[in-house]
């Protein structure tokens, strides 16, 4: 499957760019489990940085931002099996749920319960 990892990016950071790759960081790592299990994994910010610099994205909620950030999230959600939803407040990842819910697509809160990762011993809490 092609899952979504969704969780806070921005959120609880205040813009601050070492926290921002923290919640990155945070979002990364349940990525190898997934892929060992034979998914594939994708986050939104992996696809929306590179498009957000390419455009000439200057400052974390620029106008740009806004454009790309949640788009691209959706717009992945249109191509994407499931979304396993990390902890923590997080307006786009609740958005993200919300979208996937309404497609019908599977949503996961632990990682264990995607199939093929039960005994990942991953916390997605830290």
């Amino acid at each position: 499957m092609l899952i979504l990892i969704a969780g806070p990016y921005r959120s609880g950071t205040g813009d601050d760019a070492p926290k921002m790759k923290e919640n990155l960081t945070r979002l990364e790592r349940p990525s190898y489990a997934l892929f060992r299990a034979g998914h594939i994994p994708i986050i939104g910010e992996w696809v929306a940085l590179p498009v957000w610099n390419a455009g000439g994205g200057k400052c974390v909620g620029d106008d740009l931002y806004n454009e790309v950030f949640h788009p691209v999230a959706g717009r992945l959600l249109q191509l994407c099996d499931a979304v396993l939803r990390l902890p923590g407040a997080s307006k786009g990842a609740d958005n993200d749920v919300r979208i996937a819910e309404e497609r019908g697509i599977p949503v996961y809160y632990r990682l264990e319960d995607v199939p093929g990762c039960a005994g990942a011993d991953i916390p997605l809490d830290r």
